[in-house]
């Protein structure tokens, strides 16, 4: 690991208990907090996520928004009853033609919340706690300096207390130690709980699919340098596990989103375009069904040059 990397560790790692919510709500001062659960069929969890925010952390978060990805339950009926304010993904600047994944959400959210700071949040976490969210504001309420704070935590699955993160420690975490050894601090890269200072995230594009989290990271570091990160241990944290197929959906996805930045910032020479079709394998009674994917990401651009 690069010297520089293990000093960021040391400096920009802190935990959830160093950050009081009464000191939190303290130091918010003038600064205003968005949350925003991308939701997608999640009707199980997002009305208690949004209650326990709602409850708990009144004096911190200033509006709580849901984007709803073309939910088929009714996840936005639920949403809104708890409290949130839900915006339909494909409704949101409708001009542009609609794409898929969960990066476009987040990247709409742009568009529909008002908050200096967002908190992102994935909509299908079980047992929510409100640290999941004032934990990640902590390093960017204290410290002007920091535009980005991701989660870390144990991921429990099986009764492993860190059996999940299968695609991180299979696809992600390689690709990172490979070719950005600055971010291999980031002991969950992908996770889906991140705050960002509003005037960060507006300069930099979004990935639309799987790959958002590494864009992001990849896409920050250049803007903002590795000083600007943080990370905030949140404890554990547990959501439905995903099917082995669903894994390697998403594995492919962040492998696109790793050339695409790896050709963008001049790493490779490109002498192909990768496939954008995942051929998987079913057991069908003495034979095999062959599942095909279509695992193509697209990218908006910054939100910034969308002000016109």
């Amino acid at each position: 690991m690069l010297r520089e990397v293990r000093t960021w560790l040391r400096r920009r790692t802190s935990c959830v208990t160093d950050w009081p919510l009464r000191d939190l709500v303290a130091a918010k001062g003038r600064t205003t907090v968005s949350v925003v659960l991308p939701a997608r069929d999640e009707r199980e969890t997002v009305g208690e996520i949004v209650t326990v925010i709602r409850r708990e952390l009144g004096g911190l978060v200033d509006e709580i928004v849901v984007i709803d990805s073309r939910s088929t339950d009714d996840t936005a009926l639920v949403a809104a009853r708890a409290g949130a304010t839900v915006h339909a993904q494909d409704e949101i600047l409708p001009r542009l033609k609609p794409l898929d994944g969960k990066g476009e959400a987040l990247w709409k959210s742009l568009a529909v919340t008002s908050g200096d700071v967002l908190v992102f949040a994935d909509a299908d976490i079980r047992k929510f706690r409100p640290s999941l969210v004032f934990g990640l504001l902590g390093p960017i309420l204290a410290d002007p300096t920091v535009v980005y704070a991701k989660a870390c935590y144990d991921r429990p699955l099986n009764g492993c207390s860190n059996g999940g993160g299968r695609v991180t420690e299979l696809v992600a975490r390689p690709l990172i130690n490979l070719h950005w050894p600055r971010l291999a601090g980031f002991v969950q890269p992908l996770a889906g709980e991140y705050a960002g200072r509003r005037s960060a995230l507006e300069r930099v594009p979004f990935l639309t699919g799987y790959g958002v989290e590494l864009g992001l990271l990849i896409d920050l570091l250049e803007l903002a340098g590795l000083d600007a990160f943080a990370q905030v241990d949140l404890g554990s944290r547990e959501h439905a596990p995903q099917s082995t197929e669903a894994l390697g959906g998403m594995a492919s996805q962040i492998m696109l989103a790793a050339w695409s930045r790896l050709e963008r910032q001049g790493k490779i020479e490109t002498c192909h375009a990768p496939s954008l079709r995942l051929a998987q394998f079913r057991r069908a009674g003495d034979g095999h069904d062959v599942l095909l994917t279509d695992i193509g990401i697209a990218e908006r651009p910054p939100m910034i040059t969308m002000a016109a």
